[in-house]
């Protein structure tokens, strides 16, 4: 409760700022982190009640902190590149539709 408490008390000391999006998305990635360090190895990730009222308060701030939540494997981010890479060769290397040049007959 303390960790929830703390981010809360930084998250409206930073309120002030011009960016209080860009703080709300900070206070969720500090609280995923407080989240993950208490965490006990061998259980499953439990949530207090005071985690889940920080998350519907910020759900209610805006739209924008949901992209801190984005949480990818390397291994799945190099499988989009992969991905990527074989898709721009494949439309790279495409045949071309319509008529054929003059000189190419």
């Amino acid at each position: 409760m303390a960790p929830v408490l703390v981010s809360v008390l930084i998250f409206f000391r930073d309120s002030f700022r011009t960016r209080v999006a860009l703080q709300a998305e900070l206070l969720a990635l500090r609280h995923q982190l407080l989240v993950l360090q208490r965490r006990n190895q061998k259980q499953r990730l439990r949530l207090s009640v005071a985690d889940r009222l920080l998350w519907v308060w910020l759900s209610r701030i805006g739209p924008d902190w949901r992209s801190a939540l984005r949480i990818a494997k390397p291994e799945t981010v190099i499988a989009w590149h992969r991905k990527g890479f074989r898709l721009y060769w494949a439309w790279k290397s495409r045949a071309r539709q319509g008529r054929r040049s003059p000189a190419a007959q």
